[in-house]
């Protein structure tokens, strides 16, 4: 929010000087982001006229003015601005005159005398514009004091605001915490109705609900919209960063700043009527008065005329009804609209709108009257014209109501440390607007219906706290004793994780949550995946479903700097859209995605770091299968792997990952068509697995150990080359039992005397019981049941 300080004085009489006042507005939480003091040294500085304007005959950008300064005389002015023509109204610094670092004096310029300086903007303080001389309305008077003129000095502040105080978009709300803090009172406003002069009305119709609950408008015939912006109304919308357009237009926005009610102006002849409030239709279009060409949607709410689209409700008026100079009948309006209609309406087509800034965090909705009444008396008092009566369309069971709210006088002094006088509290709550009723426990506080923000009774504790002053409030330690969260043993630390990947030799990765919608659909990950209604650019559109493209996109990057080994891993979330059900394609009311936590690693290169003392080999699926095991055994679990083909994955090189019988992830060899498209030119080895089934594990429970012999019996089996270990495993730990203590498989043979198209397993039995000695009948029975039990699963034979 930005201002003029005299304008703010106007509303709320203070005699703190301009710092005292800046640093009262950020002490009680309106933070000043910038202070720019205007016109500070214009003593000698009048407003003149330019009554000729010759070419100087020695210098070709140079001219020679002859400049009436109001005191029966003319001075001679050597003047090289490019506006500067006869007839012109601009400042003059007289002789005598100290303009920033610079004393004007007589001088001669080319041979030729100047007597003062007519003077640019930037030069006096006022504004940045350095391009040619300040232009000053043809009716200034000449010979005033430019100070005086256009209500100077002045300063323009800008304050940061939160969110939760939209009543400070506007100077007069500023105003109230301002006159709470130096303990003054905010200045009476006139807002008294004007009486209508004619018959001229339009109807109103509201038909959004709750979205819209009040819409007024008045209809004001004979204006001259050609009239030009009073000047203390334009400078006060300079130094407000708001540019002058039209008187129109200019009252409209001088409204809204003053009192923080957003309006809008038609032309009354291009408007059929009735005037109406209701949501969009699908694929309505309509021209927007920047010019931009947008489509509705029920998302919107839009301003009809006659039923036709004309306005986006709390974010821009049309170009088809816009007032010009040319604008003889004018319909004026205020509304009132949900923060819920309007919030996100304007980003959605790239649009930020001051009217759509404060719809977004909340408005009055008793302003819209008295703003109709103020812009009334604004317009009849510059252009003229006949007001008719004013129109208003209510809804009034959807209006925000004022809300009562109790504060307790012992929880103020619990919360806060300290007393506080109740003559005092009671004069800050009505400073601020609040009505206050006192009783035995407290106040019974009335919140006006601008103050959004309070609603409970800490919200009025924090009032009285920010406008007592933070700095009074005592600082103490909390007293009693701290709880200390012991760790729990059912799950493996995330940074236990982290450490084992780095001490194997991977260097974590942080990769943005958001990616190239298109990298997904080249990864073939793009289903469930959220599109950004605002993302930050076009390359950070959609929400990651995986976290191995981004993660491979790093090891393209650092491949392509000459890295030749890569190894990283990354631990975040991905997200998931849901389904948002039949008929509810509002993006702002679709569920929230899925979040899922998961970890990732890529490797690329050799599988160890260049050495002298083994032969150079390439990583593989079993180097990265090994680190996978390594991150489980941190919780005594052990995974499972069967071949699966992911879509990104090598054919035949790659698995799904399982943890007790649960998929949890996939492992393998990224696509040789993938690897293309990516551009990488060796091959890439990557898993992705949740986080949440690695971390789990059992609590460490003691058993005695066996005090028999194992037993160990090898076999080596015959089996199709389809066959996995895996599955072969699971079979022999089923059929031998509880006897079985461990399975070690320690030779894979394929060759000669193993015919073609199967494969030798080899594998050695460790057989202990806790409580006896196995006999050999026992263990020739196990190896027996094995045998058995391989044979009929999957056809396998004793290698002879």
């Amino acid at each position: 929010m930005k201002f003029s300080e005299n304008w703010l004085r106007q509303h709320v009489a203070t005699d703190a000087t301009r710092d005292e006042l800046a640093a009262t507005l950020t002490a009680i939480g309106l933070e000043v982001e910038e202070l720019t003091p205007l016109g500070a040294q214009l003593d000698g500085v009048v407003v003149a006229r330019i009554v000729s304007a010759d070419k100087h005959p020695q210098a070709d950008r140079l001219q020679v003015c002859q400049v009436d300064a109001g005191n029966g005389t003319t001075v001679q002015i050597v003047c090289g601005a490019p506006n500067a023509r006869a007839g012109l109204v601009a400042p003059l610094a007289t002789i005598g005159t100290r303009i920033g670092d610079i004393t004007i004096k007589a001088a001669k310029l080319r041979g030729v005398e100047s007597s003062g300086m007519l003077c640019s903007a930037r030069e006096l303080g006022v504004d940045a514009d350095a391009s040619g001389l300040l232009e000053l309305p043809g009716d200034a008077p000449v010979g005033t004091p430019l100070a005086d003129y256009l209500g100077l000095p002045d300063a323009s502040i800008e304050l940061k605001l939160t969110p939760n105080r939209a009543d400070c978009f506007s100077v007069r709300g500023i105003a109230f915490d301002v006159a709470a803090a130096c303990g003054s009172e905010v200045a009476a406003f006139d807002a008294a109705p004007v009486p209508a002069q004619g018959d001229a009305a339009l109807a109103v119709q509201l038909d959004a609900g709750a979205d819209a609950p009040r819409y007024v408008g008045r209809v004001i015939e004979g204006v001259d919209a050609s009239r030009a912006t009073p000047v203390w109304m334009a400078e006060r919308l300079r130094r407000s960063g708001i540019r002058p357009v039209s008187l129109l237009v200019d009252v409209t926005q001088y409204v809204m700043l003053e009192l923080g009610q957003p309006m809008h102006a038609f032309d009354r002849d291009l408007l059929r009527g009735p005037v109406g409030v209701r949501r969009g239709r699908q694929g309505e279009a309509l021209t927007l008065l920047d010019g931009r060409d947008v489509v509705a949607d029920p998302g919107f709410l839009v301003i009809t005329d006659a039923d036709r689209a004309v306005a986006l409700a709390g974010v821009m008026g049309g170009a088809d009804t816009r007032v010009t100079e040319a604008t003889k009948n004018v319909f004026l309006e205020a509304a009132h609209f949900a923060p819920s209609a309007i919030i996100g309406r304007g980003r959605r087509l790239g649009l930020h709108t001051d009217a759509g800034h404060r719809f977004e965090r909340g408005v009055d909705p008793e302003l819209p009257r008295t703003a109709i009444e103020v812009a009334t008396r604004l317009v009849l008092d510059i252009a003229g014209g006949t007001p008719g009566p004013v129109t208003e369309a209510v809804l009034p069971e959807h209006l925000p109501q004022p809300r009562t709210i109790a504060l307790r006088r012992a929880r103020l002094a619990r919360v806060l440390g300290l007393d506080i006088a109740d003559a005092e509290v009671e004069r800050i709550l009505r400073a601020l607007g609040l009505g206050v009723e006192a009783n035995a426990d407290g106040w019974t506080v009335t919140a006006p219906t601008r103050r959004f923000d309070l609603a409970i009774e800490e919200d009025l504790v924090e009032e009285v706290a920010r406008i007592h002053g933070y700095d009074t409030i005592p600082t103490t330690l909390p007293g009693g004793a701290t709880r200390l969260a012991a760790p729990t043993e059912t799950r493996v630390p995330e940074q236990d994780l982290r450490r084992q990947l780095a001490a194997r030799d991977y260097l974590e990765a942080i990769n943005y949550a958001f990616v190239d919608a298109r990298l997904l659909e080249t990864w073939q990950a793009q289903a469930g995946a959220v599109p950004l209604a605002n993302p930050l650019s076009a390359e950070l559109g959609a929400m990651r479903t995986q976290l191995l493209p981004g993660l491979v996109a790093a090891l393209a990057r650092n491949a392509a700097r000459q890295q030749s080994r890569v190894r990283l891993f990354e631990i975040g979330k991905v997200f998931e859209g849901r389904d948002p059900g039949p008929g509810n394609q509002d993006p702002e009311q679709r569920p929230a995605p899925v979040e899922t936590l998961r970890v990732a690693a890529v490797a690329c290169g050799d599988a160890s770091s260049e050495q002298w003392g083994e032969p150079a080999r390439r990583v593989d699926f079993h180097d990265l299968k090994g680190d996978l095991d390594s991150l489980v055994a941190l919780s005594g679990a052990k995974l499972d792997y069967r071949p699966a083909q992911p879509a990104w994955a090598h054919p035949g090189r790659a698995a799904e990952v399982l943890r007790d019988g649960v998929a949890i992830g996939a492992i393998g060899e990224l696509h040789p068509r993938l690897q293309q498209a990516l551009g990488l030119d060796h091959a890439v080895v990557a898993f992705e697995v949740d986080l949440a089934p690695l971390r789990e594990r059992a609590v460490p429970r003691a058993r005695t150990l066996s005090k028999f012999p194992s037993v160990r019996r090898d076999l080596a089996f015959v089996v199709a080359e389809d066959v996995s270990w895996q599955a072969v495993a699971d079979t022999v730990r089923a059929a031998a039992g509880a006897v079985l203590r461990d399975l070690q498989l320690f030779d894979r043979y394929a060759g000669k005397g193993v015919e073609s198209g199967f494969k030798s397993f080899a594998m050695g039995l460790i057989l202990q019981e806790d409580s006896r000695t196995l006999t050999d009948r026992e263990v020739d029975a196990a190896v027996a049941s094995v045998t058995a039990a391989l044979e009929s699963a999957h056809r396998a034979r004793i290698r002879g």
